[in-house]
């Protein structure tokens, strides 16, 4: 990390089909080896999945997973004295979202399923109805932070 000045954030055009931001985000983060039609024919896919299964709009059922998945706290080690502490501390935003992200990716792609579109597909309906492997991984940060309350004193 440079010192001097933090990086500027690059601007993202959102997606051609909804619209928005978040789902471009969430397509790049899908995306492998630069292949960003791919991805988007991944969540484009997991989308109409979703719409089929639920018969509502998918983008909605989206942000609700997204909603579910992502952190309000975290623990972060902090040296005091030659011991390393877990403190807990609130987590921006921006990182909220970026871990949302990555947890539903990360347990989609550690799903069962056939393909790809299939597996996050399952994922999204799993984290908006507050189950599943992402949710679960947002519920063991919460436990983790809510042990080492008595560090909280040591936050910077």
């Amino acid at each position: 990390m440079s010192r001097r000045h933090s990086a500027e954030k690059r601007e993202i055009i959102p997606d051609p089909k909804f619209q928005d931001i978040v789902v471009t985000k969430f397509m790049n983060s899908i995306m492998r080896a630069g292949k960003k039609s791919v991805a988007e024919q991944i969540v484009y896919g997991a989308f109409d999945i979703v719409e089929g299964k639920l018969k509502t709009e998918p983008l909605p059922v989206f942000k609700q997973a997204l909603d579910n998945v992502a952190p309000t706290v975290e623990v972060r080690s902090r040296r005091v004295g030659g011991a390393t502490y877990q403190v807990p501390v609130e987590v921006r935003t921006e990182r909220r979202q970026a871990l949302a992200i990555r947890w539903l990716i990360t347990a989609a792609r550690a799903r069962n399923d056939k393909t790809m579109v299939e597996r996050l597909s399952a994922e999204l309906i799993d984290a908006s109805n507050n189950r599943g492997a992402a949710v679960k991984k947002r519920e063991d940060t919460h436990k983790m932070a809510e042990a080492n309350r008595a560090f909280s004193h040591y936050r910077w």
